[in-house]
């Protein structure tokens, strides 16, 4: 069955070609179909084009359709186009003339953009959600290690001392700015495109304010045409927060593998959170973050997947933006899984406390009593070329007591002024 059936068939191959695995896909979107649909036949209800009776009848069928649905039984067979085609049947099935009402007022265009801002805020809250647990572990890992020193490197070179306080923070703080851009892309999809149509509005005195306020849309977005460009707008605004929330945790997993590794060997973490190698016994190899690296990285490439979709696309619809689910909808739970491992595993961190007293990090210092001579009133470029001089004769022997006091330093980690700023984000 298709919405747009005029009473001939479309060839096989073509079929196959254009849905794709939108059933599939629309699995995921089949809920928030139906809540759409209990919002529309309410409003049209409202303005009179469904009767008290209709709705009800409409309202009983649709709370069964989304009882089976969250139930795990509602499927999309191939005599299917996509969920709008099935829910309609099973309505026009159960209900006759009734169910064939309530496409009145709306294109399916109208309906696959309401479908997917409403999945979208449910799957940024989720993430949201998983965010804030991994921050909350990494300021309270920062807090226990905060006294623990490590090296600090740059161009993979021993630089200054750091601190796993520093460290464990440094990427807390860093989620704050991912948070960002998920809070920016929420506001997005907070915007009701239902009434829209096929993206030039109805003939029928339909109340967007009605739907805006049934599906819990903060706005709606009034131009139809603004409406249905939305599509690929919205799924490029996700794409970049997904992609900016998997850089961090990218990278973070990258320093957990250099520095499990045995040249580093500041941290480690049960055998069970490992995995070994089929010839080499001593092998712990860091295959969850490896993983995570990967699969996040491969995300970071969706802003540009879907910029090459739409880039030269003109307003209205065209089918190519079908293809932005394939890439939107399982990168949400690629991103959970990797959120979720990443915080999971952290829980289990094992830290070296002694990794400074390595004669190999004894350069580590230099800056420090720079510093020193500096504050005994030598000029800063003498006292420079002083510590130089002792390093190449070998006769540098730094105090290697570290205290920075400055805001954000090793000393004076902010972690409640951090906290404090994640908490304001709204």
């Amino acid at each position: 069955m298709k919405l747009w059936e005029k009473g001939f068939s479309t060839d096989k191959k073509i079929d196959l070609f254009t849905v794709g695995n939108d059933r599939e896909l629309d699995l995921v979107l089949a809920k928030y179909d139906v809540i759409g649909n209990i919002a529309h036949a309410k409003m049209l209800h409202s303005i009179g084009l469904l009767t008290s009776k209709e709705l009800e009848l409409l309202e009983i069928e649709l709370a069964s359709i989304l009882k089976d649905i969250e139930n795990n039984n509602f499927s999309i067979e191939d005599t299917f186009e996509d969920v709008h085609s099935k829910v309609e049947f099973l309505l026009t099935e159960n209900l006759g003339d009734t169910g064939k009402k309530i496409h009145t007022a709306r294109s399916r265009n109208d309906q696959v953009l309401v479908d997917v801002h409403l999945y979208l805020k449910d799957a940024l809250d989720e993430i949201n959600d998983e965010v804030d647990e991994l921050f909350d572990l990494l300021i309270s890992l920062a807090d226990k290690y905060k006294s623990v020193l490590m090296p600090g490197y740059t161009h993979f070179q021993i630089a200054m001392p750091s601190s796993f306080g520093l460290w464990f923070s440094a990427y807390a703080e860093t989620l704050i700015d991912d948070i960002y851009f998920l809070k920016a892309a929420y506001k997005v999809a907070d915007q009701n495109p239902l009434g829209s149509a096929a993206g030039y509005g109805s003939s029928f005195p339909i109340d967007r304010d009605f739907t805006t306020k049934a599906l819990n849309f903060e706005t709606l977005k009034f131009n139809s045409v603004a409406a249905q460009m939305g599509r690929g707008k919205l799924e490029k605004s996700i794409a970049f927060a997904i992609s900016s929330v998997a850089s961090t945790l990218s990278k973070m997993s990258m320093d957990i593998c250099l520095y499990m590794s045995q040249n580093f060997n500041f941290i480690s973490f049960p055998d069970e959170l490992t995995t070994g190698s089929s010839i080499m016994p001593h092998k712990k190899n860091p295959d969850v973050f490896e993983l995570i690296r990967g699969k996040c990285n491969k995300l970071q490439a969706l802003p540009y997947e879907f910029t090459l979709i739409t880039n030269n696309l003109p307003s209205g619809y065209h089918r190519d933006l079908q293809l932005l689910k394939e890439g939107l909808i399982p990168s949400f739970s690629t991103l959970k899984a990797c959120l979720e491992m990443l915080t999971y595993s952290l829980k289990n961190i094992q830290v070296k406390e002694d990794i400074l007293e390595d004669e190999k990090y004894l350069y580590l210092f230099s800056v420090e009593e720079v510093n020193n001579l500096v504050q005994e009133g030598i000029p800063f470029r003498d006292a420079y070329k002083i510590v130089g001089k002792n390093i190449q004769e070998g006769s540098f022997k730094p105090n290697r007591k570290v205290k920075h006091t400055h805001k954000g330093s090793i000393s004076n980690l902010c972690l409640d002024e951090i906290v404090k700023k994640k908490n304001l984000v709204k």
